[in-house]
């Protein structure tokens, strides 16, 4: 027989593919950061009447924060998915032009604020990304993370250094700078529980212990992480917040259903969860009272349920296409619009549509994290991935869904979107350990594709020459 050439694939395939992967992430983020530009050149001018003669530094300042978070995948995680980052960065920018269109309507200066922990933001991200150079890094401090998870939960309790802000007490105060530990406290123990619940899969998944004459499952590994979980929970509630005290238990319960795949867990978690909602509304004044404003806003809309119901006539005059961005009464008319009502300011101004984008955005989030996890190299990595992205959908559900009416009030704020420089730096650093988690399985997954077929053309090769 005669030998015929063959082209067989090395390692700049795989380099090419990651450098599309780039590619496609440059252009999304050149986009976000022109449409942030135009949002903003609308706003300003349905505010002002002007056409603002800034929005060419703006463009190049959002430009500028999306290249560098761009080099720093480039450099630091060239195989990561390329869509994550720029929604986030659309999510940012689109809260932000919010956030000064609220500044212009009631005369504060939230804006440059915000601006600033952007940028700060992104310092985390590559940070983060530049520390964490292998997610399993993360798991062998399982118990040291658990103990920071604790310590940050506790810290607002210190006498003289927690503050008590709008009946909760979440933050921490050091000389000018006040924070939320809860934020960063929520992805430590997010990887806590991935860690210990990746190692005591089987235990959990397979019934072992005999009951009678049937096999059940063995309850005791769950004891340790319901502590964890108890314990974090109570914290949460002496400290007067059911928002994060509700997304700790959701993140829980979620977590322990990918782990083991069996339903009688979500079963218990409605139960539990039915149990918790009923003790928290009769013996929490906090809770009883946002349960109250929830099922008859109008009864209160003079008092506790004002925002609701300002909230509602701001998105009924938005209709679908919105009263256009600086045009709408919302900004100034919904108490404190800019964290925890910041999506009905823009239901307002930008309709069902400019919400129903939001929406759409996180629903993407969701859906890249959730395919990262499937991806990760580990059963570690799959399940911090997965945690992770379930803590932003759940945050995201839990506060559109209080605004909307389909659950009670929480008081947590819109990843990316409503003011904060806790949660914005917090959540930058989570989207950077889904980013590390990403590269990793990328890089695995198209190793062993490559690998595969090189073997697949030696074998041809082999036939061919007769071998």
């Amino acid at each position: 027989m005669t030998a015929t050439a063959v082209t067989t694939p090395g390692s700049n395939e795989v380099l090419r593919g990651f450098k599309a992967r780039r590619r496609t992430e440059l252009g999304l983020m050149v986009a976000a950061a022109v449409i942030i530009a135009s949002a903003y050149t609308l706003m300003i001018l349905g505010s002002t009447s002007k056409v603002p003669t800034d929005v060419v530094p703006l463009l190049v300042f959002m430009l500028a924060l999306g290249a560098v978070a761009h080099i720093a995948n480039r450099i630091l995680a060239p195989a990561a998915h390329p869509v994550i980052l720029p929604i986030c960065f659309l999510l940012n920018g689109i809260g932000y032009v919010i956030i000064l269109r609220i500044d212009l309507a009631t005369a504060h200066s939230y804006a440059p604020l915000q601006a600033l922990w952007t940028a700060s933001g992104v310092a985390v991200y590559i940070v983060t990304l530049a520390v964490i150079r292998r997610s399993r890094d993360l798991d062998r401090y399982r118990y040291l993370l658990l103990a920071s998870g604790i310590g940050l939960l506790l810290l607002p309790m210190v006498p003289h250094l927690g503050r008590d802000i709008g009946g909760a007490r979440l933050w921490v105060q050091l000389g000018p700078v006040q924070f939320q530990p809860v934020e960063l406290a929520k992805i430590v123990l997010c990887i806590f529980f991935a860690s210990y619940f990746a190692e005591k899969r089987e235990l959990l998944s397979i019934p072992t212990v005999r009951f009678g004459n049937r096999l059940v499952l063995d309850p005791r590994p769950l004891i340790p992480i319901a502590l964890a979980w108890g314990f974090a929970i109570g914290v949460m509630l002496l400290e007067h917040d059911i928002g994060f005290s509700g997304l700790l238990f959701a993140l829980f319960i979620g977590m322990l259903w990918i782990t083991t795949g069996r339903t009688s867990y979500l079963v218990l978690g409605v139960v539990l969860f039915s149990l918790g909602a009923f003790l928290a509304g009769s013996f929490f004044a906090q809770t009883h009272i946002r349960i109250e404003d929830w099922l008859d806003p109008w009864k209160y809309a003079t008092s506790t349920g004002d925002q609701l119901v300002q909230s509602w006539f701001a998105m009924g005059t938005g209709g679908v296409g919105g009263t256009g961005l600086g045009l709408g009464y919302g900004a100034s008319s919904i108490p404190v619009p800019q964290s925890d009502f910041i999506f009905a300011v823009i239901a307002e101004e930008m309709g069902l549509l400019g919400s129903t984008m939001i929406v759409v955005a996180f629903l993407l989030l969701v859906g890249a994290g959730l395919r990262i996890a499937q991806t990760a190299r580990s059963e570690f990595a799959k399940l911090t991935a997965a945690g992770l992205t379930l803590i932003i959908g759940f945050q995201a559900f839990f506060i559109i869904g209080g605004i909307v009416r389909i659950l009670p009030l929480t008081g947590i704020t819109l990843p990316f979107v409503s003011y904060g420089g806790s949660a914005l730096l917090a959540n930058y650093a989570l989207i950077a350990i889904i980013m590390r988690i990403s590269d990793e399985g990328t890089s695995a997954v198209d190793a062993e594709d490559q690998a595969g077929f090189e073997r697949e053309e030696e074998r041809r090769r082999q036939l061919l020459n007769g071998e």
